[in-house]
């Protein structure tokens, strides 16, 4: 069997690749490859990643960019935490009691089939343009990846580890503590990676529909002003911290599961 690559070759298959997709965003919006023209049409719909890198460092340099980028870190982060919190609680007492899950079932499917972002409007009638109806959106969208992960997890548990705990005495909350929850870890954590990027969703959105701050504000401006670099510079940055923040998640998953096996152990196996 082939070995998984090391760190350091993988970084740098990582970055080669990223400077291809750099090159050729490079090479199709400068006259280089063919004519003047097509190469401004091409910049006028993608623009040209050194004016975009230009854009994302002048926000940086200038400090304009903190007070907006904190606004929409702070509706993501409290989207994240909240949602993951709700999704884990509700999917737990759900999976573990049939009667109520029988009961909430086409109401749980009826409202995840919902495209959530048409209540953003609502959010914002409700709790204003404020943080308050990003975060509501936020909380929309990570909930229910979260909570069918969870209640799935948790279905998932072995019956026979089930056997053997109460065997040996356990109770309820005992068996919640070391078999329900641990079984269901690795489930939360595969979701927490997704409940990221829609975290960011919720606030960018929200921010979109009304709002006087925040990345997904500068956005917006910009698109009223067909100022298309600027537009990647925000998706460039919101990307980045996404990308900050699952690792984040990453390293919460290696601390915590500690117990499950590596990758490449797995593969040895």
């Amino acid at each position: 069997m082939r070995k998984p690559l090391s760190a350091s070759r993988l970084a740098l298959y990582h970055a080669l690749l990223l400077g291809s997709v750099f090159a050729f965003w490079y090479l199709m919006t400068e006259p280089l490859l063919w004519s003047e023209e097509s190469a401004r049409n091409t910049a006028f719909f993608f623009g040209k990643p050194l004016i975009v890198l230009q854009k994302a460092w002048e926000w940086f340099a200038s400090g304009r960019i903190y007070e907006h980028l904190l606004v929409t870190l702070i509706e993501t982060l409290l989207a994240f935490a909240i949602g993951t919190a709700a999704g884990l609680g509700a999917g737990l007492w759900l999976a573990l009691s049939p009667t109520a899950s029988a009961l909430a079932d086409p109401y749980i499917k009826a409202m995840n089939a919902m495209p959530r972002v048409i209540l953003a409007p609502i959010f914002a009638v409700w709790f204003g343009l404020g943080i308050l109806s990003k975060v509501a959106l936020g909380v929309t969208l990570v909930f229910f990846i979260v909570f069918f992960n969870v209640y799935q997890g948790v279905k998932e548990v072995s019956p026979v580890v089930l056997n053997n705990a109460r065997m040996l005495g356990a109770s309820s909350r005992q068996l919640l503590r070391t078999v329900y929850v641990p079984s269901a870890m690795s489930w939360v954590f595969s979701s927490l990676h997704t409940s990221v990027g829609m975290a960011f969703v919720g606030a960018v959105v929200g921010e979109y529909l009304g709002s006087s701050r925040g990345v997904g504000y500068l956005i917006l401006q910009a698109e009223g002003a067909f100022d298309i670099n600027t537009v990647f510079a925000g998706i460039l940055v919101l990307t980045a911290f996404a990308l900050a923040l699952d690792a984040l998640v990453s390293v919460a998953e290696r601390r915590l599961l500690v117990w499950r096996p590596a990758q490449g152990e797995t593969e040895r196996l």
